[in-house]
């Protein structure tokens, strides 16, 4: 079985490769972790949020963002105590900001799955990678969808962070056409 070359041999990178990574996702409590974990990552490893993934399920209420957003000044004292989080101010502040701006979202467009997937009308971009190398780290459409959550009220979400969450919820399948998840995602639509 031929995967993307980033998984190496790493079982946790291998598990999300195979099982998550480019999948559709039309969840809407997906998509907030999806995104609440991108922003965390800024200038991190991803393999360091995914070794982190269940702290930040316990300390984010399972990715309610309804919850998330009533967080006040107390809630994130106390998750910065928390040593299974990255003990970052600025972004687990962002992280209540985004709720809330997720939570505007759902309330004006029904979903945010609905506005996030409008941007594509719906149908994914798949990509024909040969090799890694060819994977862009931002493209017009992550500029654009960077520039509207901004406008939106969300933080941490520059058009490289939105690149890897389209490519996350399978908005963008950038999996290289020999891994065997290409054919998978593109036939799902």
């Amino acid at each position: 079985m031929i995967r993307c070359p980033w998984c190496g041999n790493d079982p946790v990178y291998i598990r999300y490769h195979d099982e998550e990574w480019g999948s559709p996702v039309h969840d809407d409590q997906t998509h907030f972790e999806f995104l609440l974990l991108e922003t965390q990552q800024a200038g991190l490893s991803w393999r360091t949020i995914l070794g982190k993934r269940e702290a930040y399920q316990k300390a984010f209420v399972n990715f309610e963002p309804e919850i998330v957003a009533s967080f006040c000044e107390k809630d994130i004292t106390s998750l910065l105590s928390d040593p299974g989080l990255i003990r970052n101010r600025r972004k687990l502040e962002a992280a209540v900001k985004n709720a809330r701006a997720f939570c505007d979202i759902k309330k004006k467009y029904g979903s945010f799955d609905a506005w996030i997937w409008h941007f594509v009308e719906g149908r994914p971009i798949v990509n024909h990678w040969q090799d890694i190398s060819e994977i862009p780290t931002q493209t017009e459409l992550s500029d654009l969808v960077s520039n509207e959550m901004k406008k939106a009220g969300f933080s941490f979400v520059g058009s490289i962070t939105v690149y890897a969450h389209l490519q996350a919820i399978g908005i963008i399948n950038d999996h290289l056409i020999t891994c065997f998840r290409h054919a998978e995602i593109a036939n799902l639509r």
